[in-house]
């Protein structure tokens, strides 16, 4: 957002509000490059790209060097993002190693703002974050709770065991990273002091990660000793009956100081220390100091022998406690929460482990996976067409028990709203927490009923598609190699909507029913975060989501599951005999039954020739390979997304899936008949279509309403001469 303020000095002067977390992230991906390529980040290379993402340099006040070393921490998370799943795959030592070197290319932070002085806020280096995850012995249930995230590097690596999350920082400003980091995770921005009480009626984590402030409290100008064990008895608190928490602090708080005895003692009422060890202060060298600091580790469960109480009072270096941690005895049992609304926050779909290979995989269960109920009720146009332009929108022909209304009020064009739905009878499949928290609204939950719907029919008629998959011809019934075309689907929402959510709650209704292949194909390679946001959102994994950018062209796809995703340039791209359209189809089998999502889908526009004023105008190489792809598998899920579906004719000829023509489902022999006839008719024959559609239910478009809309005037002046 640009917002314009009159101030003096320039002929207009502007001041950009920008979106911290975004920023940072921008800047960070950037960074990453250099540390996928083994390159030092130099601090020309941060000031040049910091310059760049928050319009100004750190001498004009547009950014802090603080923020410039959170960018290098995301970077750091990004990395992991990339390449931490397979690294995970090596020895331990070797991990630890490569984390190291890996840290070594970053800058030393050496200047401090205000903030993270009072805050106390030294992030947790990547070395010692890894022996930090391993200590929790974290599993792909396990549910994590961070009290003082920061910039989330203890969090990503959790994230790396497939756990699910919850988060809590009390700065904005890492909050605001954290938001974009960890979309749809639960984050909270409470004093983790009180973390218990704050939480009251939430799920119990099964596992505990800290890095408190050591001695620093909100609102307190002096040092507060008494922080530590605040923020460290809170969380055991708020931990589950034989979760685990692991906790750095200070190399003072141990076990061994007679000030802080008497406080472990009464933790071994019920929870045991299993160990606590110093950590030479040489980690945190390039976070500007040499502090020494602890590694404890405590199990929820009393203690055999409260008064013996492991603990080695020396500073070792990583790797002799990364042998300590390999002899820790494994986690209890751990009892979850009997508040069952809450603990859907754990249980999302846990998706399964998948590593990069050719060979089938066997797919673990998915757990509290519900059919979507919902009440079927009558509608009947009571009115007439009105003068407003637009109505409120409701679904009009289904109510779902406890689904929450969309977070703005949607509307709908007038003439939409003159005609309903059908009633559906499909019922999808989802997780129980995509009701309960709110996932999904009730208009996009209503959109994955209507796409299963459609997706759960055929088209008339069999056909003959030839090699080439560019002739589709009419097959008499019966006839060798015939097929039938699936029904597609057509979501028309406007801007705010949730399109991409929408796509991500359809594409994981056919996920939760085994069908674990999906195909994402969209305007930008960059679309790629917020499909990953949205699907992430749901409670998916950002290793499902398959950059076809990051494969060679020659070679196979090497994932037995996921969602492919990739742009529809690259759809249309091909070289010395191999294209990316052949590569995709031979990755989903001839058999696919998954869906395919052609988001921004008036990109493949102009998909068959036409007549322009100076001739005949050839189709587009997109719209001529989008449908290829859907005459290539004729059996797969196909959604259409665009706001603009219904504006131009040429937007819709490539959208062979919604039985325009050719079927006898509507009253056109050919795609050039019904473009012919319904450019004749201008937007108001479009309108019709799109009314006829949606009484078919294989379309909906919503949009953002306009009530209490706010507008604040700005006033540019110019400079006096």
């Amino acid at each position: 957002m640009v917002s314009l303020i009159a101030t003096q000095g320039t002929l207009f002067d502007l001041e950009t509000v920008l979106d911290y977390g975004q920023s940072i992230l921008n800047v960070a991906q950037e960074l990453t490059k250099s540390l996928i390529e083994k390159r030092t980040i130099g601090t020309k290379t941060i000031q040049s790209q910091m310059n760049r993402h928050f319009h100004g340099t750190a001498a004009e006040g547009a950014w802090q060097w603080k923020d410039a070393y959170e960018a290098v921490e995301v970077a750091q998370i990004l990395y992991l993002r990339q390449k931490g799943y397979k690294l995970l795959l090596e020895s331990p030592l070797t991990v630890l190693l490569e984390l190291e070197k890996l840290v070594a290319l970053c800058p030393t932070q050496t200047r401090r703002s205000e903030e993270s002085v009072q805050l106390q806020q030294f992030s947790t280096p990547l070395p010692l974050a890894y022996l930090v995850a391993k200590a929790g012995f974290i599993k792909a249930d396990d549910l994590i709770l961070e009290p003082s995230a920061g910039t989330g590097l203890l969090a990503q690596m959790a994230k790396l065991h497939s756990a699910s999350l919850m988060l809590n920082e009390l700065a904005p400003d890492r909050t605001k990273i954290l938001r974009r980091l960890f979309p749809g995770t639960p984050l909270f921005s409470v004093n983790a002091e009180q973390i218990n009480d704050y939480l009251v009626g939430k799920t119990q984590p099964s596992v505990v990660l800290m890095n408190p402030p050591f001695s620093a409290s909100p609102k307190i100008n002096s040092r507060n000793p008494d922080a530590t064990p605040r923020h460290i008895n809170s969380a055991l608190q708020r931990l589950a009956d034989g979760g685990r928490l692991v906790t750095i602090t200070a190399n003072w708080f141990s076990p061994a100081n007679p000030s802080w005895r008497e406080t472990f003692l009464k933790w071994q009422d019920f929870a045991r220390v299993l160990m606590s060890v110093g950590v030479n202060g040489k980690v945190y060298s390039k976070h500007g100091t040499q502090i020494d600091t602890r590694i404890t580790v405590i199990d929820k469960v009393p203690a055999d022998n409260p008064g013996e109480i492991p603990c080695i009072s020396e500073t070792l270096d990583l790797p002799e406690i990364l042998a300590l941690i390999e002899q820790l005895p494994q986690r209890s049992s751990w009892e979850s929460s009997d508040i069952k609304a809450a603990a859907a926050i754990a249980k999302v779909v846990q998706l399964p482990k998948r590593s990069v290979v050719v060979q089938a995989e066997t797919l673990s269960s998915i757990p509290d996976v519900v059919i979507l109920e919902y009440e079927v009720v009558e509608w009947s146009a009571t009115e007439g067409l009105k003068d407003t332009l637009y109505e409120t929108y409701r679904p009009q022909r289904i109510r779902i028990k406890d689904a929450l209304p969309h977070p703005s009020l949607l509307c709908e064009s007038a003439a939409l709203a003159l005609v309903s739905p059908p009633p559906p009878t499909y019922k999808p499949h989802l997780p129980r927490n995509i009701v309960s928290q709110g996932l999904l609204s009730e208009g996009q939950l209503e959109s994955v009923i209507y796409a299963g719907q459609a997706h759960g029919e055929f088209l008339s008629g069999s056909y003959i598609v030839d090699d080439s998959w560019d002739n589709v011809t009419v097959a008499a019934t019966g006839e060798e190699n015939a097929v039938k075309f699936r029904r597609g689907w057509f979501l028309g929402d406007g801007t705010g909507a949730g399109k991409g959510r929408q796509c991500a709650g359809i594409i994981l209704d056919n996920w939760c029913q085994e069908r674990r292949k999906a195909i994402w194909v969209s305007k930008s390679s960059a679309l790629i975060e917020d499909a990953r946001r949205d699907w992430c959102a749901l409670g998916g994994s950002e290793k499902d989501i398959i950059d076809l950018g990051n494969i060679k062209l020659a070679d196979p796809i090497p994932f037995t599951q996921g969602i492919l995703f990739c742009t529809y340039s690259t759809l249309r791209s091909q070289k010395n005999g191999k294209s990316r359209l052949k590569q995709i189809v031979e990755w989903a089998g001839k058999d696919f039954e998954g869906t395919i999502s052609f988001d921004e889908c008036h990109s493949m526009g102009n998909a068959m020739a036409q007549e322009g004023k100076l001739g005949m105008v050839a189709a587009s190489q997109q719209g001529i390979v989008g449908l290829r792809l859907q005459n290539a598998l004729s059996s797969a899920r196909v959604i259409y997304v665009s706001a603009t579906g219904a504006t131009i004719v040429s937007n819709l000829s490539y959208a062979n899936r919604l039985g325009l023509w050719q079927t006898g489902d509507f009253p056109f022999t050919s795609r050039e008949d019904f473009v012919e006839s319904i450019e004749g008719g201008g937007i108001a024959a479009m309108e019709v279509v799109a009314r006829d559609l949606k009484a078919l239910g294989l379309y909906l478009a919503r949009s953002l309403s306009l009530i209490k809309l706010e507008l604040k005037i700005l006033i540019i002046r110019k400079k006096s001469c």
